[in-house]
């Protein structure tokens, strides 16, 4: 069975791609992950707070008691001494370089175009095959129109886009008026690929304590019906390859989602949950599915049941609501 999947321009020998996570924060885990089968690996992600963070302290520390004396400047380390936290990450991406052969694609998380043109050239510089713009935009001013808030995304895409060589993905949440509109603005704006989707962080209330709590649920396989649909709805109308994410626990979540129209299947939960070898074992899920439907390769599987390869395309639509509603029971 030929498992490779070509996705931001790479062919990677497999569609099953961990994402970002706090997995990929040691070397040792990236091992395990290319071992157990991973076509590619997208890294933890380094946060805008964590790039404003060092401005701040940089500034900080260079200024510091320079008002006492005149040649004070002199007795401090040169800016490229100091050890932070954005820093290390690009030192991660060169280990992870030289560690394993996949792909390595970086992950940036942020809400504006700020310092992220700057860290994404350095992250270009630092070997990452590839960038991945994971935007956590929440619009909370009730002036702020759904244009203004889609206009965001797109100059984000362009700044970086204008800045680095390396294919650029886009990891976007539902939450758009009209996400195919969206969609296209992204892939004309020169995303490579857009990753469906974000999973936003969601509050709770603590009764005892009357505190908002924080805290990250992990998904389950029933999450995996809203890219499902999406990606079988964007397939063949944008240009930019679609990733799914987002719910995927097994061979079958992965060959659902290949089938809709997704390039790569990303994990996550189940890996936290599981384990790293979790992958090996969806491998082979698929490939004794492929063999038994006599399925030669995933590429020719890719897009068979999008929505305009179907035979019912409106299955992806509205018209299906009441037919679903109609044959529940209780």
């Amino acid at each position: 069975m030929d498992l490779t999947t070509h996705y931001l321009g790479m062919k990677l020998k497999s569609p099953i791609v961990p994402s970002a996570s706090p997995l990929s924060e040691e070397i040792g885990n990236i091992r395990k992950m290319e071992d157990a089968g991973a076509g590619a690996v997208v890294l933890h992600s380094l946060f805008e707070e964590q790039i404003a963070q060092e401005s701040l302290d940089l500034d900080h520390f260079t200024t510091k008691g320079t008002e006492s004396f005149a040649e004070s400047l002199t007795y401090f380390p040169e800016p490229g001494e100091y050890r932070l936290g954005p820093e290390e990450y690009l030192n991660h991406i060169r280990k992870a370089k030289e560690a394993v052969k996949i792909p390595i694609i970086a992950s940036l998380n942020g809400t504006s175009a700020g310092g992220w043109t700057d860290y994404a050239a350095r992250m270009e510089e630092a070997g990452a095959d590839a960038l991945e713009l994971n935007i956590y935009y929440i619009p909370t001013d009730p002036s702020l129109s759904a244009e203004k808030v889609e206009n965001t995304y797109v100059e984000i895409v362009k700044s970086v886009r204008s800045t680095i060589r390396i294919p650029v993905a886009v990891k976007i949440s539902p939450f758009f008026s009209n996400l195919a509109y969206t969609a296209g603005r992204l892939d004309r704006a020169g995303a490579n690929a857009l990753v469906l989707f974000n999973r936003f962080y969601q509050p709770d209330i603590d009764l005892e304590d009357l505190e908002v709590r924080t805290h990250v649920l992990l998904s389950t396989p029933q999450a995996m019906r809203l890219p499902l649909r999406w990606i079988a709805i964007l397939h063949g109308r944008v240009k930019a390859d679609l990733a799914a994410t987002g719910g995927i626990h097994t061979a079958e979540d992965c060959l659902k989602m290949l089938m809709a129209g997704a390039k790569t299947t990303m994990l996550c939960s189940v890996l936290l949950k599981k384990g790293i070898d979790q992958i090996r074992e969806i491998e082979k899920g698929m490939r004794k599915w492929m063999e038994e439907h006599e399925y030669v390769s995933v590429e020719q599987m890719q897009g068979s049941m999008s929505q305009r390869s179907v035979a019912d395309p409106a299955a992806f639509e509205r018209a299906q609501y009441m037919r679903a509603l109609a044959g529940y029971r209780t």
